[in-house]
């Protein structure tokens, strides 16, 4: 097994924008037939879906948005429905029934349809696959084929869970089946959120979650050292990644009981280099467990006192990763609040598979096993 230097991230956004690979049609698997037309976006009054995730809400009713993992779902009545988007950016799955009958690669602006399907009432799901840090897509509602129409949408699970994290969490390159992705597709084409370990656990939980992740981005390091002067706080209180100053406004009812916390292996996977602003590990270590502890405290204040915060940590090999997350449980735990826990998690099957030596389709399987069981030891106000 390789050790952590060899797991590489996508540091820059500008690295990241030059991983969109041109030329990719969609992958096309509708129940009978499915074809692509061009609309103008709908009017709010046929826009009826509801949000897993965290978008901007425009005056006519669409949405924008940047994180993995974003998904719409509905409800309509009718032999087919249509997908509204303008997006060139990023890829989708398109669910229907809980099942998924179609990929959706780059679909630029255009109106989706899913039809053929048997004339009763059905649900949608919507999902993005992939990451956008760069550039912002814009979902616009589902549409009803003729003589069918828009159901009200379904209700808000009353379960919430919220990921925060890197490129594990995002599902970097997890259904690759090899490490070098270079001739398959690349990154994004072999990237699905919807099928990291996060969102396998929130479904079989039956919650509603955020995937709040961003490849290559640590608690005050990025990979390798990229892009110094900003990390992954840089980001997090925003809907749209790619707006400096953007400011996600919290809904109301959005109070995970559970949150789970993965960032460090971008922090200390790599050596520190000349210029860095730690001069050494043990000040690195210093300014991580520092900038935690801060972390922690704006999601206590944003989230209230019930709410179980997970520090999790993973094998990186020969750092100080694990060691130190642990310890920041351990001070806060002494501090008195005993709902923040550590979640450490290896397993001898993980094969790493995934683009860039990430976790395989089969290893976030395996992780949000191991998730599972530390939940079912945690005291959650479900």
């Amino acid at each position: 097994m390789r050790t952590a230097p060899h797991i590489s991230r996508r540091a820059l956004l500008t690295a990241a924008a030059a991983s969109v690979t041109a030329g990719v049609t969609a992958a096309a698997a509708a129940p009978s037939r499915a074809s692509v037309a061009h609309r103008s976006l709908p009017s709010p009054a046929f826009a009826g879906f509801r949000t897993v995730g965290r978008v901007r809400k425009e005056a006519d009713g669409s949405v924008r948005y940047t994180w993995p993992g974003i998904a719409f779902e509905g409800r309509f009545r009718g032999t087919g429905v249509g997908i509204v988007l303008d997006d060139s950016a990023n890829d989708y799955d398109v669910q229907i029934d809980a099942t998924t009958v179609r990929t959706l690669v780059t679909p630029g602006r255009t109106t989706a349809w899913v039809e053929g399907l048997a004339d009763t009432e059905h649900t949608v799901r919507l999902v993005k696959r992939t990451e956008s840090t760069w550039a912002a897509g814009r979902f616009g509602g589902f549409v009803a084929a003729g003589g069918g129409r828009i159901l009200p949408a379904p209700a808000p699970r009353s379960r919430q869970i919220e990921f925060i994290g890197d490129s594990y969490t995002a599902g970097y390159g997890n259904v690759s089946g090899t490490r070098d992705c270079s001739a398959n597709g690349g990154v994004d084409r072999n990237s699905n959120a919807d099928l990291a370990f996060g969102a396998l656990t929130a479904r079989r939980l039956g919650a509603d979650y955020q995937q709040n992740a961003f490849s290559g981005r640590g608690m005050v390091r990025n990979y390798n050292g990229g892009d110094p002067g900003t990390d992954y706080r840089t980001y997090y209180d925003r809907a749209l990644l790619n707006v400096v100053g953007d400011v996600w406004h919290r809904p109301r009812d959005w109070r995970p009981q559970v949150v789970v916390i993965g960032l460090g292996i971008n922090d200390f996977s790599t050596p520190l280099h000349p210029g860095e602003p730690w001069a050494t590990q043990s000040e690195l270590i210093a300014a991580y467990a520092g900038a935690y502890h801060g972390f922690l405290d704006k999601l206590r204040a944003r989230y209230g006192s019930r709410t179980f915060l997970v520090v999790s940590a993973t094998q990186v090999a020969g750092t100080a990763f694990a060691d130190t997350a642990r310890g920041i449980v351990g001070d806060r735990n002494a501090r008195g609040d005993d709902r923040v826990g550590y979640w450490y998690y290896d397993d001898p099957g993980l094969d790493r598979l995934g683009c860039d030596w990430h976790p395989s389709l089969s290893d976030h399987r395996i992780i949000s096993g191991l998730l599972d069981r530390y939940l079912a030891t945690v005291p959650l106000d479900w």
